[in-house]
């Protein structure tokens, strides 16, 4: 038989093959990593939770996160549920949107957007500052001046005709912000805005917000606001001044 058709004549391994052993050993390493990875991750003391860090905060403290988040100290970071915190940390009333983000080696990051006043609702002598939402942030004996009185009926929270108002004051450049006394969302279909210097703007459904405020900033600034005059967009392509 010929060198060429039974191998090497030396009877040595052809060339290209794959020592067995070899292979055996990079698998076995492989093994070992994946192990030692795991063990890091799930069972040491190196990469678990020693702190939670809550940032965005103004009204609340962060122990009021810290305690809705619940993530034990000692749990390993890998294994924290980001979206069950991230839940869990909306739950509170003043929080409107939470991040939650590992942040290794050894920190679990809460970033909290808190809800924030923009209108005033009477109740009694004083008033009930809310956000779009019509959820309660504070109270106050007096009307702030940079939160528009709104009136609606029924519940507050979840008021669809709050949320309408609120859009308005989105919407609204600030020089008419300040001139607004009350928006009447009593009737959704029919919003009327109160100014301090005795105008009105008839503003209608709760649709075409930012077309509506387009056409009342050219409106107020051809025809200044005074005392008994109206401003109707509740039809922007047919607003009209009278």
């Amino acid at each position: 038989m010929s060198a060429d058709e039974g191998g090497s004549a030396d009877g040595a391994a052809p060339r290209g093959g794959s020592d067995p052993w070899k292979v055996a050993f990079v698998a076995l390493l492989v093994v070992a990593l994946v192990c030692v990875v795991t063990w890091v991750l799930l069972g040491s003391r190196l990469l678990v939770v020693r702190d939670v860090a809550v940032t965005g905060l103004d009204r609340m403290s962060p122990q009021e996160v810290v305690s809705a988040v619940d993530v034990a100290t000692g749990t390993p970071l890998v294994r924290v549920d980001l979206d069950r915190s991230r839940a869990r940390a909306e739950s509170l009333p003043l929080v409107e949107e939470a991040t939650v983000r590992r942040g290794w080696p050894a920190t679990l990051e809460v970033e909290v957007v808190e809800r924030q006043p923009m209108l005033a609702v009477p109740v009694g002598e004083e008033y009930r500052l809310v956000d779009g939402d019509g959820v309660r942030i504070e109270d106050s004996r007096t009307r702030p001046g940079t939160h528009p009185v709104v009136r609606v009926t029924g519940e507050v929270e979840g008021n669809e005709a709050v949320r309408a108002a609120a859009d308005i004051v989105e919407a609204a450049p600030d020089s008419l912000i300040a001139q607004i006394q009350l928006i009447d969302a009593t009737d959704p279909g029919a919003i009327t805005i109160a100014l301090g210097n005795g105008s009105m703007v008839e503003w209608g459904t709760p649709e075409g917000t930012a077309d509506k405020s387009d056409v009342l900033r050219v409106l107020l600034r051809e025809h200044p606001p005074e005392e008994g005059r109206v401003y109707d967009v509740g039809t922007p392509d047919l607003a009209i001044v009278r």
